[in-house]
């Protein structure tokens, strides 16, 4: 959990730092995406128990919104009208999109384990039948 929060916090320096002197949002491109990538492992890992403690867990994700929240600012007031709703819209559209491609490797896992079983009942059932005339056959013989 430290590491990813020094990482995330070091990615929010640079967007600040960018802003500060006096590029636009759109220069900090990298910061962004690496600083959201850590958010989301963040919050997975708050989900799944994966900290210490539930207080890490609090104060981590209550970072992350202190952060965010200096963020809408910055993209309110340094970037172009409307770059707020916009990036709510496209990380909600990114969202469902993950999810979409997670929902389908499920599946074609599954698919791949299903057919898998079905090719080894197959050759199970095979192996069955050849010995069971091979067995008759020696029989009569």
């Amino acid at each position: 959990m430290l590491a990813e929060l020094a990482a995330a916090n070091a990615a929010f320096d640079v967007i600040k730092q960018t802003i500060a002197n006096g590029k636009e949002i759109y220069d900090a491109v990298d910061s962004l995406s690496q600083y959201f990538g850590l958010k989301q492992e963040i919050q997975r890992k708050a989900h799944e128990h994966g900290y210490k403690s539930d207080l890490d867990a609090f104060m981590a994700e209550e970072q992350l919104k202190k952060q965010e929240d200096e963020l809408k600012e910055l993209m309110i007031y340094q970037g172009r009208a409307g770059m707020w709703d916009d990036w709510l819209q496209f990380q909600s559209k990114m969202k469902r999109s993950r999810e979409k491609a997670e929902r389908d490797q499920r599946v074609a896992k599954e698919k791949r384990k299903q057919v898998l079983i079905n090719t080894l009942v197959v050759i199970g059932a095979g192996v069955f039948i050849l010995g069971s005339i091979l067995g008759f056959l020696a029989i009569i013989l």
